[in-house]
């Protein structure tokens, strides 16, 4: 038996491809059958490692007598959320409008002309049914109510951002002092003795480190600083954390950052990257440096495609069981681990019954008085208490050692599914997280894989009009981009530039800018749609305003447009971005933590920003040396012998031996021909 979505290439929907609900996937096919036959329609949103997704699968969706009720009073929708970002957040709005609260699967029920009635998450099968009965009573008895009652909420969806949430942009002027109030305001929700914010379940949110991390190199504040060590080693010593393989998961279900829904997504490893490589540069914790060699090889293992683009996320399931991957049983880790299974056991807490459920151990390194973490400029060591009167020093060499025993048997394992299909928006921000892995180390490899996937990017998701696609698998790319794709490739182009120097990079970045702002960008509410201009399939075109688990694309357009003025001297683009960051600054003065990385510009534009001009035959290897330094507000650019960008016009003729310019607001200080001097300059 299949269905429609047999003939789609979305992992997730050919999860259902064999289901006996009569699916169709998102298009015109499915809006005209439920006009022309009069029927509500039912979206039913998720994706790929989504656990409650395959639950409801399983329970309903498969379920011969559910999917009969399913196909005959209604048209059945399914939508993968990673591949229809625009269709989720319409109905994701729509639900928090009903006073719903979101998650996944997201399961909303639609009048024939796709406004939007009613709404809920997971259910299991019986009140699935009886919901479904309800509401087909309610289309037929009840049909003006409905419609009404959609019609409202649609209403609110059409509202201008800029009008909903009081985006006024009275201002330009961005004062330092702002800034301490929104320290002040965010930290009253820092969880101070476990890390990250104050509630459970605990995401990593990487923009609030990011800010953090920006605040504390203007403000020297400690109290950012604690902050920022504290999350960022909970994070990668915890169970979010995996620790045979690399990478982390999505989240922890709980306020310890023990037990995460273990599904690794793509978008979290990529920032993660970014702000383990720039907290290293300030901190030099060796910890974070191995978490970011171990998640790039993680990633570079199981994670990137022939052509060069990254995969999207392994699924929380193997086997129809969440973790079941991840998780051991006392024996089976006394059996593999022989005399280490002692020390080991200890540090991890490993017990008999086990330290999860079901008898099964999770990884996870806790704060505890069994175990301590010693660190020295480029080695790491663990003392365990063995006893009461016995400790053991455990090099990270046998330490590795263990894992990798450890990792060989579960590779043995029955592998969590992959979502193979290729997405803009996440390779962008795993692009930059890159750049920023090789900025922070100076890896060949890290440098390498940045490029190899800035050309798939370019060969195969970028048209001849500078239209990005959104999605790519088997060799095709399909879906119109969206704002999120041109502001994370965007971002990640204007890394590879600050790696390497090849000003196409910087280029590519422009040509795809000026397509933005020609198609996607609102003059009358002054901020950018998430869908293009080309693009009319959905009841209303929405902005993304607020950062959440990846920073919204708005904030991160913001972003772009200010690195590239400063990068190309394109004083619009700054005028435009200040204006931009001006409109979100009631969010930001009265609940910061959820428009971070709007704050992270704010702290950019709150004192001058470096422009570093690096000329001459050894530019790069003076560029490796200046970005070991922790100074995140900075451009940099650089040539050997020519270039065309205005910073180093002039900068090239005559030039014996390579020179460093420290310029702010084009104003440059005398030249210098050592990394130190220039360093001196800055400080």
């Amino acid at each position: 038996m299949t269905n429609r979505l047999i003939e789609e290439t979305s992992p997730y929907l050919l999860q259902h491809a064999h289901n006996p609900v009569d699916w169709y996937p998102w298009g015109e096919e499915a809006l005209t059958k439920a006009r022309t036959e009069n029927k509500p329609i039912i979206v039913s949103i998720g994706y790929s490692a989504c656990h409650w997704c395959h639950v409801m699968e399983r329970e309903s969706f498969e379920n011969e007598q559910v999917a009969a009720v399913m196909n005959s009073g209604f048209v059945c929708i399914k939508v993968d959320r990673e591949e229809r970002p625009d269709v989720d957040s319409i109905y994701m709005d729509a639900l928090h409008a009903m006073g719903g609260r979101g998650g996944w699967p997201l399961n909303v029920f639609l009048m024939p002309d796709a406004k939007p009635f009613y709404g809920m998450t997971y259910m299991p099968p019986r009140n699935w049914v009886n919901l479904l009965n309800s509401v087909q009573n309610a289309f037929v008895n009840h049909h003006e109510e409905l419609e009404k009652s959609a019609e409202g909420f649609v209403q609110n969806m059409l509202m201008k951002e800029s009008e909903k949430y009081h985006l006024d942009g009275s201002t330009t002027e961005f004062r330092r002092g702002d800034l301490d109030e929104m320290f002040e305001h965010i930290k009253q929700n820092f969880d101070l003795e476990k890390g990250g914010m104050e509630r459970a379940p605990k995401f990593p949110m990487p923009s609030i480190y990011k800010f953090l991390l920006r605040y504390y190199a203007l403000s020297q504040n400690p109290e950012a600083l604690r902050q920022v060590e504290l999350s960022l080693n909970r994070i990668a010593l915890g169970g979010i954390y995996d620790h045979v393989g690399g990478g982390w998961a999505r989240y922890s279900v709980d306020e310890d950052w023990f037990i995460p829904h273990f599904e690794k997504m793509l978008y979290d490893n990529g920032q993660l990257l970014s702000v383990y490589s720039e907290a290293y540069t300030l901190t030099k914790n060796e910890l974070y440096k191995r978490r970011v060699y171990e998640t790039i090889e993680w990633l570079r293992r199981e994670m990137l495609s022939p052509e060069g683009g990254f995969y999207s996320a392994l699924d929380a399931d193997s086997e129809g069981v969440e973790g079941k991957f991840y998780t051991w049983t006392q024996a089976e880790l006394q059996a593999i681990l022989g005399d280490d299974f002692n020390w080991f056991s200890k540090l991890y807490g490993i017990r008999p019954s086990g330290n999860w459920e079901h008898g099964n151990n999770h990884l996870h390194l806790a704060p505890n008085p069994n175990w301590e973490l010693l660190l020295s400029d480029s080695e790491i060591f663990y003392k365990v208490k063995l006893n009461a009167t016995e400790e053991k020093i455990i090099p990270e060499t046998q330490y590795r050692a263990v894992l990798d025993k450890l990792f060989e048997v579960r590779e043995k394992r029955v592998h969590p599914g992959l979502d193979d299909k290729i997405l803009a928006s996440w390779n962008g921000l795993t692009l930059k997280g890159l750049t920023d892995a090789y900025r922070a180390f100076g890896e060949e490899l890290f440098r390498e894989l940045a490029l190899q996937n800035a050309r798939f990017l370019r060969n195969n998701m970028i048209n001849d009009d500078h239209r990005l696609w959104h999605s790519f698998k088997n060799g095709r790319a399909t879906i119109v981009g969206f704002l999120e794709d041109y502001a994370s490739v965007i971002d990640g182009y204007i890394g590879v530039y600050q790696i390497t120097f090849d000003e196409e990079w910087l280029d590519e970045a422009l040509k795809l800018m000026a397509y933005t702002i020609e198609h996607l960008y609102d003059d009358e509410d002054e901020l950018f749609y998430f869908t293009d201009s080309t693009d009319d399939g959905l009841i209303a075109r929405k902005k993304e305003i607020f950062d959440n688990v990846i920073p919204a694309s708005n904030s991160l357009m913001a972003h772009n447009l200010y690195a590239l003025g400063m990068l190309v001297s394109y004083d619009e683009y700054i005028e435009l971005a200040d204006w931009m960051l001006s409109k979100l600054k009631r969010s930001m003065m009265t609940d910061v933590q959820w428009v971070t990385n709007w704050a992270a510009l704010y702290v950019q534009r709150a004192y001058p920003t470096a422009e570093v001009v690096i000329v001459g035959a050894e530019a790069d290897g003076f560029r490796k040396e200046f970005e070991k330094t922790f100074w995140p507000n900075k451009v940099i650019v650089g040539a050997t012998t020519v270039s065309d960008l205005p910073l180093l016009e002039g900068r090239l003729s005559n030039v014996e031996k390579t020179t460093i310019f420290i310029c702010f607001n084009k104003t440059c200080q005398l030249p210098v021909h050592s990394v130190a001097e220039a360093l001196k300059l800055l400080s």
